[in-house]
């Protein structure tokens, strides 16, 4: 790279607040081959991945318009919603 130019950075958009932000700033649910839904905390498993804010909030609103199984195709467990409510009240503190 030369001194004018700027790293690229991969965007994405949130499937519960709708804005775009910086994908190391998300977290990634992936549905993968099998069809299992699980969090991809490395951002690099093959299958389908659909992203969110790292607040409850953002998984509320994903939850109450079923953003997050319209983003992965597939019904999202209560198990899995219940992961993913810790997962991002680890992040938020």
């Amino acid at each position: 790279m030369t001194m004018g130019q700027t790293k690229h950075v991969p965007a994405r958009r949130c499937v519960g607040c709708r804005e775009m932000k910086d994908k190391k700033d998300l977290v990634r649910v992936l549905r993968t081959t099998e069809g299992t839904v699980e969090i991809d905390r490395t951002g690099k498993k093959n299958g389908r991945g659909a992203y969110l804010c790292a607040n409850a909030s953002c998984l509320e609103a994903a939850i109450r318009s079923k953003g997050l199984e319209r983003a992965l195709k597939t019904a999202v467990t209560r198990e899995i919603l219940e992961e993913l409510k810790k997962e991002i009240g680890a992040v938020e503190k």
